[in-house]
């Protein structure tokens, strides 16, 4: 078969018009085209008054190298590619070595565990938090009635951060192996829909989130994987080597219990700051790493819609719509969108008493009433928050605790809206758009808990921004802050055997390491990790 992409159709248009293009595109006569089957699916709504819906296909000809040769040269006529994911190792069976160990429950560790556990090595996987049913409880509890839990929350517990996000299943990483793919059809079998394979822009949301992880941990359970919950680990056993770094022998836990391992892979995310803080003591190479800063900004997802589709605007093949956004101002600073969830909801996203954080999450349906994104400032260490590998947690906290106090001090968080915002007023009260932050919102002003630079950057890109998206600088959208937790403030740098520069045996991966961003490339990154520590196992 031959994969041809970039083929577009009218948004309404019928089953047979899909083999009539594809004839058309290639110069077939009907009978040359023996099948096809679609691979994505996106849109092109640049033109709001002719949407076009974009398809990627696998197509079945009669003579397939005739007409690959006719399109020589064109990136979009190629042969299919080689979607198959395959093991680089297998245990020997009966395997009863020393068991790898996966710190960490979130995408990244959730499919080190899973690949570690399909290819025999039955890892076992430590989380601080709980599982995900019990971690739903105490998040609720944070958001219905300001309680938190430090070890059980949006951050940490069953699922990671991604079981309470927008569920998204795209980035933007290179991945010629097709690892995405493997990831997508591990969560379809685990319960997702099956037009995650299809959507250019997939996503899941929490509710279904919550099952699929569940099945996935009854999978890896099934192959002789263990999970081990409310096990935080503290400390490292290690051992020095004559060349000045030190080998991983042990994980020293809370109750002072010591688990022997010599492959770990640490899939902690990005807010597992007491963790950072050991590993830097001991000797772990750690560097800091550029990340954002800014809030959470929410507008009635029915004005999104209008701006982005027009009058196609609640169409059930575009559903709630998207942007993206990015403005350079005039400091230096870039303002842009991240995380922009359709149709849900901002949340507390804390993991640390007296602090304020945001996220935005949605459910598969993205039926709720507004819309909301990160709206960030870029920010550089040695700019920003010189002092060390750590200074950028440092940073994040100053901001969060100033966000706490600014809410009133009881996780409510700062508000403000646009028009207040823009005139350099504190808010009094909210207008038309509701915000849905829970426990709730305290109407004051921004500057009390974000960077002068950041003000400044806003104020540029908010009229920039509605320009582009009718209604984005609406003086009645709402902005929440803080949004501090976009990407981890340092990166665990390992070499190219994905092992720590300076702790040999120890694996760094996914967000929290600093090389992911997002449920699919930390996933991604913990089948690279998984990989990494069986090729070493079976040398």
């Amino acid at each position: 078969m031959l994969r041809l992409s970039g083929l577009k159709l009218p948004l309404d248009h019928p089953a047979e018009a899909m083999p009539a293009a594809i004839c058309d595109r290639l110069g077939l006569d009907p009978h040359e085209l023996l099948g096809h089957v679609v691979v994505r699916r996106g849109n092109d709504a640049r033109k709001r008054s002719a949407i076009q819906l974009v398809y990627t296909v696998d197509v079945d000809l009669a003579d397939e190298a005739a007409v690959l040769a006719r399109f020589a040269g064109d990136q979009d006529v190629r042969p299919r590619p080689d979607t198959d994911y395959r093991f680089p190792a297998i245990a020997p069976a009966g395997w009863q070595g020393t068991r790898p160990v996966v710190i960490g429950a979130g995408p990244c560790g959730l499919f080190a565990g899973l690949i570690l556990a399909q290819m025999g090595y039955r890892p076992i996987i430590l989380d601080r938090g709980k599982v995900v049913r019990e971690r739903t409880k105490d998040t609720w509890a944070l958001w219905r009635r300001g309680e938190l839990n430090p070890d059980s929350n949006v951050q940490f517990g069953e699922g990671g951060a991604g079981t309470f996000s927008d569920g998204k299943l795209y980035c933007r990483v290179k991945d010629p192996r097709f690892l995405g793919r493997k990831v997508l059809e591990e969560f379809v079998a685990a319960g997702a829909p099956e037009d995650i394979l299809t959507e250019a822009h997939p996503h899941i949301g929490t509710f279904r989130l919550v099952t699929m992880v569940e099945s996935m941990r009854r999978q890896i359970e099934g192959l002789g994987g263990e999970y081990r919950w409310q096990h935080r680990v503290d400390d490292l056993v290690l051992e020095p080597q004559g060349d000045g770094t030190q080998r991983l022998r042990g994980l020293v836990l809370h109750d002072g219990s010591v688990i022997e391992a010599d492959h770990v892979v640490l899939a902690v995310g990005h807010s597992a700051r007491p963790t950072f803080e050991m590993l830097h003591r001991r000797g772990v190479f750690i560097e800091p790493k550029p990340f954002s800063i800014g809030v959470r900004i929410e507008h009635p997802q029915s004005w999104i819609d209008r701006a982005r589709y027009g009058n196609c605007a609640g169409h059930p093949l575009l559903g709630a719509a998207a942007y993206s956004l990015a403005h350079h101002c005039a400091n230096g600073r870039t303002v842009y969108s991240f995380c922009m969830c359709p149709g849900g909801r901002v949340v507390a996203a804390t993991s640390e008493e007296g602090r304020v954080v945001t996220n935005g999450m949605s459910q598969y349906s993205r039926a709720e009433f507004n819309a909301n994104s990160g709206l960030v400032v870029g920010i550089d260490p040695a700019r920003d928050y010189p002092g060390g590998p750590l200074a950028g947690i440092d940073f994040q906290r100053h901001w969060e605790s100033l966000a706490y106090v600014a809410g009133g001090s009881s996780y409510w968080a700062p508000g403000q809206t646009v028009g207040d915002f823009l005139a350099g007023r504190p808010s009094t009260a909210l207008g038309e758009v509701v915000p849905s932050y829970k426990p709730g919102v305290t109407p004051t002003d921004l500057s009390l808990c974000l960077p002068p630079f950041v003000l400044e950057a806003f104020r540029e890109a908010l009229p920039v921004f509605g320009r582009q998206i009718a209604n984005y600088d609406h003086p009645d959208a709402v902005m929440t802050g803080v949004e501090t937790r976009t990407s981890s403030p340092i990166r665990i740098t390992r070499g190219k055997d994905f092992q720590s520069l300076t702790v040999a045996g120890l694996y760094p991966a996914g967000e929290g390491a600093g090389y992911a961003g997002g449920i699919l490339s930390a996933a991604i990154d913990g089948i690279k990790a998984a990989e990494a520590v069986a090729l070493a196992m079976a040398e």
